[in-house]
Order: structure tokens, then sequence, then C-alpha cells
């Protein structure tokens, strides 16, 4: 090898090994893969390797190496700009779309409530927190025929079955903005079985009245009003009317729904140009940060998921493919080797893939199996079923199955309940 010397913006002169091309990937690694380097960025790796050695194009060399890292990719904290916002559709039917969600498990006390369905109207923002039991499909299912012989049955429905031929709307994983109407509220009944920890189902019916009789900051205008044509009579007009001491106005049924349809005909395009505004204001906000992305069919990405030992943390998995660009920040993601091989995404969870096919592949060969390693367990532990599940890879699968090598029986006593799983 040749040798060159060059001198530093210090004003040394320092002696470099002239690396050939057949070398320089030997050299990147020791200086940025291996535990001793500590996997750090191209300016640190670039400069680590300029004190000893040279060769053409090598800073380009370096900072491909870097961003095509897998463990760099997987574990950056860097996460890409989020996409441009893209307001929903503006619903003027009432009950037209509603979004459902289950907020709990929650305390559970006397009445044994533990759950609670949460329903919201997309027109008028009525909502609805119906407390259950037990969140099982003959419940829900239940709930929603009582709510459809009220206001009649929903074209469409966001976050649930299909059910009375209802269209449903299906929203990312991950990715609570795409249903924020719900979230929101579900914030709100939250923090009541927070602060009511033993009542908090006798109180939904008080938080209810107290949402609906305000003035929403989208619309401009009362849920209650929006939905039946008149505001609420509430504690407030109950006392104003009882220092005023005015008698109560007498209106025929016939003057009653007239007064309400033109009240309703005069209110609805207020609520659509309310609504469009305050869209328009959001999507300014969020589209300050915001950067228009793309990814096609085809291309490898990392997904950004919570790790099994905490949800409230997450960390970039993968390499997975594109199979489907759902809509336009919507996208199918096949995964293999996990519980559901396909899975929608937005894309402010997807980060492009730096790496190439051959390291894909690589990596799909050396970790076949994504294993959820127990919290309980220590880092000894947990690298040592690491290395068991790599070693055995025709063994471990993620798929529940049996096996007929080896056979336990669990004995109990007569008349013991046992529950076991389905698989």
């Amino acid at each position: 090898m040749a040798c060159c010397t060059v001198s530093h913006s210090k004003g040394e002169e320092v002696k470099l090994l002239v690396v050939p091309h057949t070398r320089t990937q030997t050299i990147v690694e020791l200086s940025h893969s291996h535990p001793m380097a500590g996997h750090l960025g191209a300016q640190n790796t670039t400069q680590r390797i300029r004190d000893r050695f040279h060769w053409p194009g090598m800073e380009a060399e370096i900072k491909r190496f870097c961003q095509a890292c897998p463990d760099c990719q997987q574990t950056s904290p860097h996460t890409p700009p989020p996409a441009p916002l893209i307001p929903l559709p503006i619903i003027e039917v009432p009950f037209e779309r509603i979004g459902m969600d289950l907020v709990g498990p929650l305390p559970k006390f006397g009445r044994g409530h533990e759950h609670i369905l949460v329903i919201v109207d997309y027109a008028t923002r009525y909502p609805e927190a119906i407390p259950l039991r037990k969140a099982t499909s003959k419940a829900i299912a239940q709930e929603l025929f009582l709510l459809c012989s009220r206001v009649g049955i929903p074209r469409e429905m966001a976050d649930l079955c299909r059910l009375l031929k209802v269209k449903q709307l299906w929203t990312t994983v991950y990715h609570p903005q795409t249903g924020g109407l719900v979230e929101r509220f579900n914030q709100t009944l939250k923090q009541v079985a927070v602060d009511d920890r033993r009542d908090w189902d006798q109180m939904l019916p008080y938080v209810l009245f107290g949402i609906r009789e305000v003035p929403q900051a989208s619309t401009g205008f009362t849920p209650f009003k929006l939905l039946f044509g008149r505001q609420p009579r509430g504690l407030l007009d109950v006392a104003k009317e009882a220092w005023e001491q005015q008698p109560t106005a007498h209106w025929t049924t016939i003057e009653h729904v007239s007064e309400m349809r033109e009240r309703l005909d005069r209110v609805m395009p207020l609520v659509r140009e309310h609504l469009a505004a305050a869209q328009e204001a959001q999507r300014r906000r969020y589209d300050r940060a915001a950067q228009p992305r793309e990814f096609q069919p085809g291309d490898y990405v990392l997904v950004l998921v919570p790790t099994a030992a905490c949800k409230f943390l997450a960390k970039w998995q993968g390499p997975y493919i594109i199979t489907e660009k759902v809509g336009p920040v919507t996208y199918r993601v096949r995964q293999p080797g996990r519980r559901k091989e396909s899975q929608l995404y937005h894309i402010n969870l997807l980060k492009r893939w730096e790496g190439t096919r051959t390291q894909v592949a690589a990596l799909a060969a050396s970790s076949p199996v994504v294993v959820d390693v127990s919290p309980h367990l220590s880092a000894a532990q947990k690298k040592e079923l690491q290395h068991l599940v790599g070693q055995f890879s025709d063994v471990f699968s993620p798929r529940p199955g049996r096996t007929r090598i080896l056979q336990h029986d669990v004995r109990t006593p007569p008349g013991t309940i046992v529950q076991q799983r389905p698989y």
C-alpha cells in the first residue's frame, strides 16, 4: 500500500495510508459497526478514518455506509418529517358517519362496569358514552341497536366491525390522529375515571350533558342544537327563569316542528363554513413542519411500532416491503414473521430503508423470527434467549402450533374449571 502526507487544519503533517478499493469496506466497518466503534455518525466516522487512511471518494462512501447501517436505522432518534395533513370530508347529515372506540379496562367497582363504548357523530359532534361490563361483540352490537333505534342506521362506521350492512372505514394502526374526533373525547372520559374513581360510570351522563351544551370550536354550535334544533335547558336556564319568573311559552306541535326545521336550515350552512375554516386552519398549522413523502410498491421501509416491554415506547423494526398504496398517506406493508403479515400503516410511521436488497436478504436469513422478549428477564437472559432463537430458527416460530416431540400433563383437582386458549 502507498502512503501520502497531508496537512491538517491545525498545521500538523500526518502520514496516511492509501487504501485500495478492495479494502475500504473493511476499514469503514471497523470504524463504524464494530462494538468498540460505537456506531457514530458519518461525520465522526469520517474524522476517525481521515486521521489514518485515505482513498478517493472516501467521504461519500462513508456517508452511504452509515445511512445504510441496519442498527443505526432501527435505533436512530431522528424521524422523517410528517406528511402534510389530509382533512377528512365534511359530513352534513347527522349520524350519517359515526366514529367509535372502546375505552378500558377502567377501575371496576360495585356496578361491574369496566369499559366505555364511545360513539361520536361526525356531523354534529354529538357524543355518546355507554358503560359496559364486558367488551364483547354481543354487548357492543346490542348497544348499537339501541343507538340505531334512536337516530337511525348510519351509513358509515369508523373503527368497528361490519354490521347492519354499514360501510366500515378502516384507520391505520398506531396513528390515533386518523380517528382524532373520538380520541380527544376518550381523553376526557379517562380523566373522569381517574377523578371519580368509584362512581365514574354514574358520572358519564353529567359529562355528556356538559359536552353537548358547549359550542364546539370546529362547528361554532353546540352538538345538542345541531341535532335537535334547539339549545338544551340546563341548570343556568332554570336559575335564570326562576329569577326572572317568566312564564313558559306554549307552542303547538306543528309550530314547534316548523321552528326546529327553520333553525336547522339556517344553522347547517354556517356549520359547513366553520368546519371548512377550522380544517384549513388546522392544516396550515400542521403543515408548517410537514414535508410531502411517497413510497412505491416494492420499496423497503422500517416501521415504527410499540415495543413488547412498554406500549408507550416505540422503535423502528424491519425492513419490510410495501405491497400497495391504499390512500394518499396510507400503505399496506408485508411483515413476514409477525402475527399479522399484512398491515395498514400511515406514512408518518414509515421510514425508507437505505440498504440494498442484498442486505435485506441477509437480515431476513439471520433473523427470521420476530421475538417479543419478556420484560422481566435480565439483559443476560434476553441475550441468551435471542441466541437460542437464532441458533434453532428451524424450531422456533411466531405462529402458534404444537409439537409431538415433548408432552406435558397438568393435573388439576376434580371439578376445577380450566380456561384454555383455542390453539
